[in-house]
């Protein structure tokens, strides 16, 4: 898939979870440009082989995934020079406290748990896209 600008990569196997955050975040004007990639190696890809040199704004991590975990795919991120100031957002079902911690030892930017209720998780949706794109500030040189 060959886009001028990724805004945002969303990194998520659950079908059901790409579509509800891809439907949510277009229909508050937050995912012109959003590319969806449905495990960790493809995101490794992306990231580190595709020749792509732009970044994208905002990385929405998904943790429990097939081929590369989250924790992998952010790990390799915030290991690189350039790239560790992309903001990674973890979005997952995992509660466990080691996924949070490690998350965080890993210099995540935060970490939300998916709500199970439609409504709850449209609305976080909603609040991360408009936080992230609209009213966060990011270096000019990203």
């Amino acid at each position: 898939m060959q886009m001028n600008v990724v805004e945002i990569l969303l990194v998520e196997d659950s079908a059901e979870d790409a579509e509800l955050t891809i439907r949510t975040l277009r229909q508050h004007n937050l995912a012109n440009n959003l590319l969806h990639l449905k495990d960790g190696e493809e995101a490794v890809n992306f990231l580190f082989n595709s020749g792509y040199d732009s970044y994208p704004k905002l990385i929405l991590l998904d943790l429990k995934m097939p081929k590369v975990d989250g924790i992998e795919v952010l790990k390799r991120i915030k290991e690189h020079d350039e790239k560790r100031m992309i903001p990674v957002v973890v979005l997952t079902s995992s509660k466990e406290e080691r996924d949070i911690i490690e998350s965080y030892r890993l210099s995540v930017n935060a970490y939300i748990t998916k709500p199970v209720d439609f409504d709850k998780f449209v609305n976080t949706i909603k609040e991360l896209g408009m936080f992230w794109l609209i009213l966060n500030q990011p270096p000019k040189k990203m």
